[in-house]
C-alpha cells in the first residue's frame, strides 16, 4: 500500500530559483514529491556517492513513501558520519521489512546508545521484543491459501475491495490520468465489477456509476452501508491548493433514486486531520475509520462514529491501547460476532502493515496476527470477508505481484474430514416359560445420549430388527419397552470400536456392530429370584456383594414406573419358624430400605419375610441346598397406568 496516498503532505516554500541538481531535490522532497526527489537525488549519488545530504533525503523519501526496505543502504552511508536514534531505528526498520531480523534487531539495539528518552528507548525495545516473537505466531487458518487475482489486477494499484450486492467495489489507478508525484503512481479511482462471492466477473470492470471520480485526487477506500443506501470513501492528496489540505472521508446518499454528489463528512472535525479507510459496522449505526487526528496513540489509530439523527456520524471515539498502538492501526473490518479486523505495523508482524484480529475472551480483549499464510513482508491489508471465515479478500504489495498494491483472494482448503458411520444393528429377544429365547417383533427401542437426550428410536421389524446410526467414541443408552414385558435399559459405547482416524482410508467408512437386548415377561405374582443376595448368619444386613445384585432390581423399577412389586425373603429350614420368620422379614425391610436410598419410592414396595414356609429343596443336606433355600425374591403385585 502506498501510504503516500493516505499520509500527511507537508508543504514548505522553498526560496525561488533553486538551479542545483541538489537543491532541486530538496524542494521536490518538501513538497512530497518523494518519487521525484528520489530520481533527483539518485542524479547526485551516481557522482557523489558519499554525498551525506542525498543519501539521507533518498532514504526519508523511501520511508516517507512507504518504501522503508529500500533505505537500509542509504541510512547505512549516513550512519557514517551521523550516528543518532532515528538513522539507526529507521535502519532497524528497513531491516525488518526485507526480513533480516538479526540484522535489524542489531540495528534497533544500536538506536538506543544515542538517546536518553524513555519514550524513544521504549520504542526500539518494542520492536526487538517484536522480532523475538515472530517464531511463536501460528496460522489462524492453517489450512487457508491465498492468490493472487491476476486477471482482476493492473499494472498500477489495487486494493480495498468489498462487496455489496452482487458487486465488487475496488480502487484502482488503472486508466486514471495523470501521476501522483509522491509515488510516480496514478491518481486512483472507485471501480466496480459483478462478482458472486471471490467469483469476479474480470471483464466488465467500470468506474462506479453512483457519482463521478474526482480528476487530480486520489478516491480511496470505499465502505457502503448494510442497506446500501450511504457510500463513504476517503478522497485526497490534490494536485492543486485548492482543494482540501489532506485526505478526508466524504459521503454519498442515495435520494430519490439516485446518488447525491459525495458531501463533507463531519467525523473528519478538521481539514487537516488525515481520515481513511471506513467500513459499516454490521447494523450500520457505527462507523470506523482511520485518523491521525491528535490525541492517538501513534501515528495513525482506528476511531469510531455514531450515526446521529441526520444521518451523518459524530461522536468520534478513539478504539483504545487495546487496539491502537504507537505504530499505525487502519482498514477497520467489524464482524457481526464481535470479532474485529485490522491492518497494523504497531502490533508484533513480519513486516509493514499485517492483518489481526482483535476478539474479546474473558474480559480481555486479545490481539492475534493472522500468521504467515496471510501476513507477509510488505503491506497486507482490507479483508473482507464473502464467506466468512472460509473466503474473501485482502490487499498486498508483496513481491510477485502484478502491480504495486494487488487483490488478492483467499480461500478455506481444509481437507474435508474422513467419515465414520456407525450402524448398530439391534436383536430384540423374549424369554418364554420354558427359559429359552425368541425374536420379540414391535418392540420400542429409543436410543439417548450421554446427557440423556432423545437421539432416535424406533419399532423392531418381523425379524426383531432395527439399526440406529451412532457416532465413533460416544456414550449412548437404549430402553427397550414391550406391553407384557419389563422395560430394560441397557448402556452402549462406541469407544474403542472404530478405526482411529490416522488408519483411515477412504473418505466414508461404515463400522457395522450388533447387540442383543432380552426382555423378561412381566407376569403378576410371578416370583423372581434375584441371585447371589447373601447375608452373613443370623444377620440382615445388607452386604456389598447383594447391594450389586440390588442394584440391578433399582434399575428395572427406574425402566418400569408403572410396577409395584413385592420384596421377600427366604430362610432355610434351620431354626425355628418364629425365629425365621422374624429374621427373614428384617432382611426383606433392610433390602426395601436399599432400594428406598437408591431414589426408589417407598409406596412402590412392600417387604414380606416367608421364614422357611416356602422352601425350593424340603430336604435340604448341605450347605449349597441351603443356600438355595436362603433367598430373595421379587414379584409384581401391581401394574399401573
Amino acid at each position: 500500500m502506498k501510504r503516500g496516498y493516505y499520509y500527511l503532505i507537508l508543504l514548505t516554500v522553498f526560496a525561488a530559483g533553486c538551479t542545483s541538481l541538489q537543491q532541486k531535490g530538496m524542494n521536490q522532497f518538501s513538497s512530497g514529491e518523494y518519487q521525484v526527489a528520489i530520481s533527483t537525488f539518485s542524479q547526485v549519488l551516481e557522482k557523489e556517492p558519499e554525498n551525506q545530504e542525498a543519501n539521507f533525503y533518498v532514504a526519508e523519501s523511501y520511508r516517507l513513501s512507504n518504501r522503508i526496505e529500500k533505505s537500509a543502504p542509504y541510512y547505512e552511508k549516513v550512519l557514517q558520519e551521523e550516528e543518532t536514534f532515528e538513522n539507526y531505528y529507521y535502519k532497524g526498520l528497513s531491516l525488518k521489512n526485507q526480513g533480516k531480523y538479526e540484522e535489524a534487531e542489531e540495528a534497533f539495539k544500536s538506536s538506543k546508545a544515542f538517546t536518553m528518552d524513555d519514550l524513544l528507548i521504549a520504542k526500539a525495545d518494542k520492536e526487538i521484543k517484536a522480532i523475538n516473537t515472530l517464531e511463536s505466531i501460528e496460522p489462524l487458518w492453517p489450512n487457508h491459501k491465498l492468490e493472487n487475482y491476476e486477471l482482476l489486477n493492473s499494472p498500477g494499484l489495487d486494493y480495498s475491495p468489498i462487496v455489496n450486492e452482487g458487486y465488487l467495489y475496488f480502487t484502482s489507478s488503472r486508466g486514471a490520468g495523470g501521476v501522483y508525484t509522491a509515488t510516480g503512481q496514478g491518481y486512483t479511482q472507485l471501480f466496480r465489477t459483478r462478482a458472486e462471492g471471490v467469483r469476479v466477473d474480470v471483464q466488465n470492470v467500470e468506474r462506479i456509476p453512483e457519482f463521478r471520480n474526482e480528476q487530480g485526487l486520489n478516491q480511496g477506500a470505499i465502505a457502503i452501508s448494510p442497506d446500501g443506501n450511504t457510500i463513504i470513501y476517503a478522497r485526497g492528496n490534490a494536485a492543486t491548493k485548492k482543494d482540501l489540505p489532506e485526505v478526508s472521508l466524504f459521503a454519498s446518499y442515495f435520494r430519490g433514486g439516485g446518488f447525491t454528489q459525495p458531501i463533507y463528512l463531519a467525523a473528519n472535525e478538521e481539514p487537516t486531520y488525515w481520515n481513511s479507510t471506513p467500513a459499516f459496522s454490521p447494523d450500520g449505526e457505527t462507523l470506523y475509520f482511520a485518523s491521525n487526528r491528535p490525541g492517538g496513540y501513534g501515528g495513525i489509530d482506528i476511531y469510531k462514529a455514531t450515526k446521529i439523527a441526520s444521518g451523518d456520524f459524530g461522536n468520534v471515539q478513539n478504539l483504545g491501547p487495546e487496539i491502537n498502538t504507537s505504530g499505525n492501526e487502519l482498514f477497520p473490518r467489524p464482524m457481526e460476532n464481535g470479532e474485529f479486523y485490522f491492518a497494523s505495523d504497531g502490533h508484533p508482524g513480519y513486516g509493514k502493515l499485517d492483518i489481526f484480529v482483535a476478539k474479546q475472551e474473558n474480559g480481555n480483549i486479545t490481539v492475534r496476527n493472522l500468521g504467515p499464510n496471510i501476513n507477509s513482508l510488505a503491506d497486507d491489508f482490507g479483508i473482507f470477508f464473502t464467506d466468512y471465515p472460509k473466503e474473501g479478500f485482502i490487499t498486498s504489495n508483496r513481491e510477485g505481484g502484478k502491480g504495486d498494491d494487488d487483490i488478492y483472494f483467499f480461500q478455506d482448503f481444509t481437507p474435508k474430514p474422513k467419515v465414520v458411520n456407525v450402524l448398530l444393528n439391534v436383536t430384540t429377544l423374549g424369554k418364554t416359560d420354558g427359559g429359552d429365547e425368541e425374536v420379540l417383533r414391535d418392540t420400542r427401542v429409543v436410543l439417548y445420549d450421554q446427557n440423556n437426550q432423545t437421539i432416535d428410536g424406533n419399532f423392531s421389524n418381523q425379524n426383531g430388527r432395527l439399526r440406529f446410526q451412532m457416532q465413533p467414541d460416544q456414550t449412548y443408552s437404549m430402553i427397550a419397552s414391550k406391553n407384557g414385558y419389563f422395560s430394560k435399559s441397557i448402556p452402549y459405547s462406541t469407544i474403542g470400536k472404530t478405526p482411529a482416524p490416522e488408519d483411515l482410508i477412504q473418505d466414508v467408512t461404515n463400522v457395522t456392530l450388533d447387540t442383543t437386548i432380552i426382555l423378561e415377561r412381566l407376569i403378576l405374582e410371578r416370583a423372581i429370584v434375584l441371585e447371589n443376595i447373601y447375608y452373613d448368619l443370623d444377620k440382615s444386613e445388607i452386604r456389598p456383594d447383594a447391594a450389586l445384585e440390588l442394584d440391578k432390581l433399582v434399575q428395572i423399577l427406574k425402566d418400569n414406573p408403572q410396577i409395584r412389586i413385592e420384596l421377600s425373603s427366604h430362610t432355610d429350614a434351620r431354626a425355628s419358624d418364629e425365629y425365621n420368620d422374624l429374621l427373614s422379614q428384617r432382611r426383606a425391610e433392610s433390602a426395601v430400605q436399599y432400594l428406598i436410598t437408591q431414589g426408589i419410592a417407598a409406596d412402590r414396595m412392600e417387604a414380606r419375610g416367608y421364614g422357611k414356609r416356602q422352601l425350593i429343596i424340603e430336604d435340604a443336606q448341605t450347605e449349597e441346598e441351603h443356600q438355595v433355600n436362603r433367598r430373595t425374591e421379587f414379584k409384581v403385585i401391581e401394574i399401573t397406568q
